[in-house]
């Protein structure tokens, strides 16, 4: 598990590094040493240098390719430099480096790699002058390229840019920066490595959830077991319009590949019949409907509910003015864990949400950005922007635990932050986030309601996603390949 920090906490780690001792030019030192040793060099080379200390690491980077005698050249955007950048600035002329500035005619065809050394992470907004036009020869050239710390032009704090280099290695200083995984970063990040050149973390960070971390999540099963031991738990929803019989048997299918012991269906009765012959493992359960939407029948359901460890909601559900009474009777009455997606997130939107602080159920919500925006009421482009800071504000708000869709999850209860990166382009397809409802289903079976368990289903989705992306391609994945790669993802785990 390794931290994630803003832009923020790394200027004040690196300050505060500094303060304690470690030089400034030290620090430029090591980074430039560090992206030497994280890419087998062929030359030429071509660094691109803007004038902050992020040209400062280039610098360094080049006297050490001369040094190894792989040819190489500075290629100068600004006759500026910092002083620590000015330092080893003056090294590289003592030794030879070649040193050219950059004009509209610069020509990187001659060239093996390029090192993107422009901007560091203090870039916010529209690059524009010559660092655009640097830019675009950068991505137009064909070549590798390698970017110091973060991709010149992406926003080190959401992954956001008009215009960003484009990386087939990113070599991030010290720690992550949000921007390295949220927003457009896996379209404009090929590869990525972090290398640790002595800062000390010195502010709040968020944790990478990685394959190790899911261990106590998925522990191994003991040979004396039963289905009982593993939970029993429910998926409700479904309608006419969305009765969706396939989709509903990939919900208790992905719940049950994620280990829980029973998986049960509870669905209108008049689509009850529809739905039976794509269950094979699973049980059914209908309740009274009327014109295919559920009706509140707090009997009825309790009885459903019985016995049960967990609950996935709103899936298929639609719109109908019984779901907010049936979703405020699980609220009231009820104490399992209850993941609310979809529909259930629509209908939630339209409630008195002081009804999450106030019950007893520990609440997994899963939002999507435009189901986001209807919860809390912040427009789409401002929760683009603070992803992060917005769903924990959110979290800790209402008590619950907030998955937070996108390229890149955010898991959060407020407190405790992971950001799971995987899933793939393929996933962008109907019944993908039902999947990941019933996988956390599946995993709230047997595991507790935490956000670490949360983030282990974001990863399982994800990672079941990405083999069937490998299987297939981007294009024509359905969600059901998806749950097809569950037991193998779960694999990789264990």
């Amino acid at each position: 598990m390794q931290p994630i920090v803003d832009t923020k906490t790394m200027r004040n780690s690196d300050a505060e590094t500094i303060r304690r001792g470690t030089s400034g030019r030290e620090l430029m030192r090591r980074a430039g040493e560090g992206i030497f040793h994280s890419y087998a060099w062929h030359g030429p080379v071509a660094i691109v240098a803007g004038s902050g200390n992020n040209a400062g690491d280039g610098y360094v980077l080049a006297a050490l390719l001369q040094r190894a005698r792989i040819p190489c050249t500075l290629v100068l955007l600004s006759d500026l430099f910092s002083e620590d950048g000015a330092y080893y600035y003056g090294k590289c002329k003592e030794i030879g480096v070649k040193t050219e500035y950059f004009t509209e005619k610069t020509d990187f065809s001659s060239y093996a790699e390029i090192v993107d050394c422009i901007f560091g992470t203090g870039v916010h907004g529209r690059v524009e002058g010559i660092a655009h036009t640097a830019i675009e020869a950068i991505n137009q050239s064909g070549k590798t390229v390698i970017s110091a710390d973060i991709n010149s032009g992406l926003d080190g704090d959401n992954g956001l840019s008009e215009l960003c280099v484009k990386s087939d290695l990113t070599v991030a200083i010290g720690f992550y920066k949000y921007g390295h995984f949220l927003g457009q970063a896996k379209d404009v990040i090929k590869n990525l490595a972090c290398i640790d050149i002595g800062i000390g973390l010195f502010g709040s960070a968020v944790m990478l959830a990685e394959a190790a971390d899911m261990a106590s999540v998925l522990p191994p099963r003991r040979q004396d077991s039963h289905k009982g031991m593993y939970g029993y738990v429910s998926i409700l929803g479904g309608c006419t319009e969305y009765a969706g019989a396939v989709k509903l048997a990939n919900l208790s299918c992905a719940a049950l590949r994620a280990g829980c012991g029973v998986a049960k269906l509870i669905v209108p009765a008049s689509i009850a019949s529809g739905v039976a012959p794509y269950l094979l493992e699973s049980t059914l359960a209908p309740l009274p409907d009327e014109n295919g939407h559920l009706l509140f029948d707090p009997d009825a359901l309790d009885a459903a509910l019985k016995g049960q460890r967990a609950l996935a909601v709103g899936m298929g559900w639609g719109r109908s003015a019984q779901n907010a009474a049936i979703l405020g009777h699980l609220l009231t009455n009820h104490s399992v864990p209850l993941v609310i997606d979809a529909d259930g997130l629509n209908t939630l939107a339209e409630m008195d949400k002081k009804l999450l602080k106030e019950t007893k159920c520990k609440i997994i919500l899963t939002p999507h950005l435009k189901e986001m925006e209807r919860l809390s009421g912040c427009p789409i482009a401002e929760i683009r922007r603070d992803p992060v800071g917005i769903a924990q504000a959110f979290a800790k708000e209402y008590g619950v635990c907030l998955l937070l869709k996108g390229s890149c999850t955010v898991v959060t209860d407020g407190e405790e932050t992971y950001l799971v990166n995987r899933g793939c382009a393929g996933m962008a397809t109907a019944g993908s986030g039902d999947v990941l409802s019933g996988i956390l289903a599946g995993l709230l079976g047997y595991a507790d309601p935490t956000p670490l368990t949360v983030a282990c289903g974001a990863y399982i989705a994800g990672r079941a996603g990405e083999l069937a992306q490998e299987r297939l391609n981007p294009v024509s994945m359905i969600a059901s390949d998806t749950v097809a790669q569950i037991g193998a993802a779960i694999s990789e785990l264990a």
